[in-house]
């Protein structure tokens, strides 16, 4: 038999759906790009926000096509959807065979083999567990780059967030076994890590008792072949001075901090049931970028949170304009059904939350064309991507200060040589809103792929 996968999401999603994938060709079953010639069709959900579901329904009904046009059999909803929604999911999508939630990916040759026999099935448990470095894992990411999950969960309890009724409690892997699945990737060719979770600074505190990310980065630092690691979704709350000062002392780290603050007006955070004031993030910045004097700080924030007046958004644009962030996100709020936001009064008309969001993004595409514009002149090593499809002479990739796929790209123009995986010398010429444009410096090859 032959599987095909469709994972949508957040990178957190996509390790999921690469440990499922390793588990179906452990046992036999081979893997497809194409979902015509698949025989199971897989779709990993993703059901942060309103607009992600939408998302994952549309591909549901677009992969139920297959049944009629090509040799699918078993149609498979797995990830966050199904774990959220269950047996209704399976009641309102007869396409559907089976449903596996975020908290049993490990049971996927369960969900074959029944639906082969043409049984329609829920394995969507209590999410408790996470892969380790013995869960067989196929790579979907460029042989260069991987993500890797350290912990699961989430034991925030933010207002608008859906995420820990999904994921359940935070649970941590331990630094020996995350030391094992990098050395693994490293010796395979893996020069960049990626290391997720919904809180990347919570590591550690439910297995060693204290925040425990800067220990293991600094273990991670040690594994030879590793040239950049990067960690993404850091809270504030935890993100100590010895984090700081690890960051700063260790070159393979990326002096790139990925820190989700969501608004900065105290009453709207307390809504939020954030655990952080603006007094607080003030000063974790300025002691970042004191310590840190060439970190690239990448923010997200929400508009139209429930009762956010005119005055509390103008709080928050005022301080993206004095942060200078040098990458920001701006979500649009999404009135999620068993979230305490979606009980609050003071919901927000849609017009009201476009404009606020387009207002933002306007604000902050200005701030990040400067500094963009501000790197002009300087060189950088720069991890090689892929070549232009319309012109030989250009490469395209990223710095240490782009993170993949949120951020842009650096194109190289006049690159007749360089491949991906190659990392090499850029000279920057040209910063623009979220690309720049540079060229290879003469004989500037640091590694090849």
């Amino acid at each position: 038999m032959k599987a095909g996968f469709i994972s949508l999401g957040c990178a957190k999603n996509l390790v999921d759906t690469e440990v499922m994938l390793g588990l179906l060709q452990k046992n036999g079953i081979e893997l497809t790009p194409e979902p015509g010639e698949a025989d199971i069709l897989v779709v990993n959900t993703c059901a942060f926000i309103e607009s992600a579901k939408e998302e994952s329904i549309t591909t549901i009904l677009n992969m139920a096509e297959y049944k009629k046009s090509g040799r699918c059999r078993s149609l498979i909803i797995a990830g966050c959807l199904g774990q959220r929604y269950g047996q209704k999911l399976l009641d309102e999508l007869p396409e559907a065979d089976a449903i596996i939630g975020t908290g049993a990916w490990q049971r996927i040759m369960e969900a074959v083999s029944e639906t082969q026999k043409g049984n329609r099935v829920i394995l969507a448990g209590p999410s408790e567990i996470i892969y380790d470095a013995r869960t067989p894992r196929i790579m979907t990411t460029p042989s260069y780059t991987a993500y890797v999950k350290i912990a699961e969960g989430c034991d925030h309890r933010c207002a608008f967030c859906a995420i820990p009724m999904i994921r359940g409690r935070y649970r941590s892997r331990p630094i020996e076994d995350i030391r094992t699945e990098v050395e693994r990737l490293a010796a395979g060719g893996v020069k960049e890590i990626n290391l997720v979770a919904q809180d990347t600074t919570n590591y550690g505190r439910d297995l060693y008792g204290t925040p425990s990310l800067a220990r293991l980065l600094k273990e991670l630092c040690q594994v030879e072949g590793v040239r950049f690691l990067r960690f993404l979704y850091a809270y504030p709350r935890f993100f100590t001075d010895e984090l700081i000062d690890t960051i700063a002392a260790e070159p393979k780290i990326c002096k790139y901090i990925d820190l989700p603050l969501q608004h900065a007006h105290d009453a709207v955070l307390r809504g939020m049931r954030r655990a952080d004031d603006r007094a607080g993030i003030e000063i974790l910045l300025d002691k970042i970028r004191a310590r840190i004097p060439q970190a690239v700080i990448r923010s997200t924030f929400i508009v139209g949170f429930p009762g956010e007046t005119d005055s509390q958004y103008q709080t928050l644009r005022r301080f993206i304009e004095k942060q200078r962030f040098e990458r920001v996100g701006i979500f649009t709020y999404s009135r999620e059904e068993g979230t305490p936001a979606a009980e609050m009064g003071g919901q927000l008309s849609e017009a009201v939350i476009e404009e606020r969001y387009h207002d933002l993004m306007s604000v902050q595409s200005k701030i990040s064309e400067e500094i963009n514009r501000s790197l002009e002149g300087r060189v950088m090593e720069v991890l090689v991507e892929g070549r232009g499809e319309e012109r030989e002479n250009i490469a395209y990739g990223r710095s240490w200060r782009e993170a993949p796929e949120v951020d842009g790209q650096i194109y190289i123009e006049g690159d007749t040589e360089s491949q991906p995986g190659d990392i090499i010398r850029v000279r920057i010429l040209q910063g623009f809103a979220y690309d720049i444009v540079g060229e290879r410096v003469s004989d500037s090859m640091v590694e090849s792929g």
